[in-house]
């Protein structure tokens, strides 16, 4: 895992009571990853999880904006790296097969580390330049990542 760079990096540490496999299906399945990858209540209406190395990463995202009106959201995406139950990296700066993105946003890398019979898990989210930081902070990072993550562990739970 690369350091962490303030100005340019965000991170979510925690520790979690099911084992690394349980969240890795969370992360690698679309019907899982639908029921808890964003903060309700926003929701996931489409996934497609290509696991491999260029492989396809598509989410699709509805909910309420501030007017009242639905947003629609399609994130593209390619994973970089997929270490089985140990780490995931992908990125919106490229599209599935390797091919540039238009407009990229950031690279995460989502690690699993089994300890104390559960998993110690880490989210970071790295960004070009500290605008780009800054924004995903005020889209609200720390508190939907969480948000995020305490819907995972209500699934993994459950698994």
């Amino acid at each position: 895992m690369p350091d962490l760079d303030p100005d340019l990096d965000l991170r979510l540490e925690r520790m979690m009571d099911v084992p690394p496999a349980t969240l890795w299906r969370c992360w690698t399945e679309p019907e899982l990853l639908m029921q808890w990858f964003c903060p309700r209540p926003w929701n996931v209406t489409e996934a497609v999880i290509d696991l491999r190395p260029g492989g396809r990463f598509f989410t699709r995202m509805a909910g309420p904006l501030p007017d009242g009106s639905q947003a629609d959201m399609p994130n593209e995406g390619c994973f970089l790296a997929v270490d089985p139950e140990r780490r995931l990296v992908f990125t919106d700066a490229l599209q599935a097969g390797w091919r540039p993105a238009a407009q990229p946003f950031m690279t995460a890398i989502v690690t699993f580390e089994p300890r104390d019979g559960g998993t110690f898990y880490t989210a970071t989210a790295l960004h070009n330049d500290t605008a780009a930081r800054d924004k995903h902070e005020e889209m609200g990072f720390s508190k939907g990542w969480n948000t995020a993550a305490d819907q995972m562990l209500d699934i993994a739970r459950s698994l």
